[in-house]
C-alpha cells in the first residue's frame, strides 16, 4: 500500500485586536503576536528569530542525540537588531548552548563540525533567509 502524503499544513493570522493578531495552524496550533507594546505576545520579527532557532535545533537534533543521547539539553539564543531606517534584520546571531564536557577535544571539534554542516544542509528557514525568497501578496476584496 503507498504512503499517503499529508496535506499541507494551512497558515493564517486573524486580528483579534488593535496590533494584535492570532497566527493560526491546520493542525490546531496557536500564537499571539503583536507590537513589542503589548504584553504576552511575539512580535513578527521576534517569531522569524524563533523560527531560525528553532530550525537549527531541530536540523541538529538527530547527530546531537545519536553522540550525546537522547535527554541531551540545549539552548539556541538568537539576536539581531533590526536597521529601522531600511526595516530589515541585517544580521542574525544565534549562539547553540551545549554541554560536551563528557567529550574529548577533538570528539567535541568532530560534533560541532557536523552539527554547523547538518544545520547548513536541512535548516530551510536559515537557508531561506541566507538566499533571500520571493513575496507574492495577494488582495482579496469582498
Amino acid at each position: 500500500m503507498a504512503e499517503q502524503t499529508p496535506a499541507p499544513t494551512e497558515l493564517w493570522v486573524e486580528r483579534t485586536g488593535t496590533r494584535l493578531y492570532t497566527g493560526r495552524s491546520s493542525r490546531g496550533a496557536e500564537v499571539r503576536i503583536g507590537s513589542e507594546s503589548v504584553e504576552g505576545v511575539f512580535t513578527p520579527g521576534e517569531l522569524l528569530k524563533i523560527a531560525l532557532a528553532a530550525c537549527s535545533g531541530l536540523s541538529s537534533d538527530f547527530p546531537l542525540s545519536r553522540r550525546l543521547g537522547d535527554d541531551y539539553d540545549a539552548t539556541i539564543r538568537v539576536s539581531g537588531a533590526a536597521d529601522r531606517e531600511n526595516e530589515v534584520y541585517p544580521h542574525l546571531e544565534e549562539t547553540l548552548e551545549l554541554d560536551l564536557s563528557e567529550l574529548d577535544a577533538e570528539a567535541q571539534e568532530r560534533l560541532v563540525a557536523l552539527v554547523e554542516r547538518s544545520i547548513d544542509k536541512v535548516c530551510t528557514v536559515g537557508r531561506t533567509l541566507k538566499a533571500g525568497t520571493d513575496i507574492t501578496l495577494n488582495i482579496t476584496r469582498g
